[in-house]
């Protein structure tokens, strides 16, 4: 595969970004779309995982006409029949109303309650698009349960209620070498790297 030096990334968000920047690959810079003065929000309207993240790839590199890296990823909890699931970043959320990270994942201890089977996952599914005819797509999770309370103050998004497996600690109790280690974004990325070398 021939050298990257630069890789497109399908967000908007910074904390994505930054995760991804210490997962990739040394010697590859992530960059966003708005660094570049771009708007980009691509209906996410596919079914799956890996449908969104393909949109988003597919969008970013039609305007941009270069490598493109795209994530898409979520909550995925037994007890409430894979929900939130790709609708994990709106969950709660309508057109009018928007929750913030500590909001939805109150409401998601909220419809827990009582609840005895609390297994969930963490879905990352990564696409690397070189070109229209080249892509490379890799899904991973990381098992852990849904916790009674919210612990920690490291991560973002549902990361102080997911209890990660193996740890005995929320997400946001890890440090970040620990999360890059145990998480789904980084296993997905691990994978990805290996294509890149």
């Amino acid at each position: 595969m021939e050298k990257l030096d630069k890789l497109y990334f399908a967000s908007s968000s910074d904390h994505k970004k930054r995760e991804m920047q210490r997962l990739i690959k040394t010697g590859i810079e992530i960059v966003l779309p708005k660094q570049l003065g771009l708007e980009f929000s691509p209906d996410e309207n596919g079914s799956s995982f890996i449908e969104n993240a393909l949109i988003k790839a597919k969008a970013l590199y039609d305007i941009v006409k270069a490598p493109v890296l795209a994530d898409d990823s979520g909550l995925v909890v037994d007890a409430l029949d894979g929900g939130p699931g790709i609708y994990t970043a709106r969950y709660g959320c309508s057109d009018t109303v928007k929750l913030t990270s500590r909001q939805q994942y109150t409401l998601l201890l909220e419809e827990m309650e009582g609840k005895e089977n609390r297994s969930a996952r963490f879905v990352s599914a990564c696409v690397l698009m070189l070109d229209r005819e080249r892509i490379y797509i890799v899904q991973e999770t990381v098992e852990g349960s849904i916790a009674s309370e919210a612990e920690g103050e490291n991560g973002f998004g549902y990361d102080p209620v997911f209890l990660v497996e193996d740890t005995g600690r929320s997400a946001a109790q890890l440090s970040d070498s620990e999360k890059d280690r145990y998480s789904h974004r980084g296993r997905a990325m691990r994978k990805i790297n290996l294509l890149l070398s």
